[in-house]
């Protein structure tokens, strides 16, 4: 495990709940501490204390008898978590619109000539999903709604493996940056009504696009 200024504990949480979320540990499979500590080189204080954040977060629960077990993110999640994001991030572009600066403008701007230029590129999965996600978190940083910002990067987290897969979904990502272009240029003008009508059409249509793909599975 590479060493950074985080807190251990934090190390071994963020290890763990992207494993869940990227389908490493399946729903079902049994987290052992001291299996966990030994992999991971840490001790089982870090290890413990990850668990139990990762249970506070549902993607874990206890068993009697048999410790921590993945409960990971249900189809049913995915449906739940889509329809409140839009409800939610349509809002989020509506205040961006009205209250971003120069400078985010700027870096919203780098963030889709990237993802244009990586579109045009073969076996650039990965970049493009980053990329996704880059553009909703400027978004949200913008809105300067901390609430708002808190509440959809949780549901980002939690839903990483479908977006993933619904990016790979031939045709999606094309239809997806084209999309992202779109909702930019009703930001640049500081059109808030437009920003919001197009990001709520944008997740519906991502939401839509994942529940014909959730088992498919796309490598990176």
């Amino acid at each position: 495990m590479q060493q950074s200024g985080d807190p251990l504990r934090i190390q071994v949480f963020n290890t763990l709940e992207d494993a869940i979320l990227n389908g490493s540990y399946k729903e079902g499979d049994s987290l052992n501490e001291l299996r966990l500590s030994k992999s991971l080189g840490v001790s089982r204080t870090p290890v413990r204390e990850a668990l139990m954040q990762l249970e506070l977060e549902g993607l874990v629960k206890n068993i009697p008898n048999k410790g921590a077990v993945v409960v990971g993110i249900s189809e049913q999640d995915v449906e739940d978590i889509y329809e409140i994001r839009i409800r939610t991030e349509g809002l989020a572009a509506r205040l961006c619109a009205e209250k971003i600066t120069d400078e985010e403008l700027e870096e919203l701007e780098q963030c889709m000539a990237l993802q244009e230029y990586y579109l045009k590129k073969q076996d650039s999965a990965k970049e493009m999903g980053e990329l996704d996600g880059e553009f909703h978190r400027i978004i949200f940083a913008a809105s300067k709604s901390r609430p708002l910002q808190n509440v959809l990067t949780s549901f980002h987290n939690y839903i990483r493996r479908a977006r993933a897969v619904s990016v790979c979904v031939t045709g999606r990502a094309e239809e997806s940056v084209s999309e992202h272009r779109a909702i930019l240029e009703a930001i640049t003008k500081h059109d808030g009504e437009l920003a919001e009508k197009l990001t709520a059409e944008h997740i519906k249509n991502a939401r839509d696009n994942i529940a014909t793909t959730v088992h498919t599975s796309c490598e990176p």
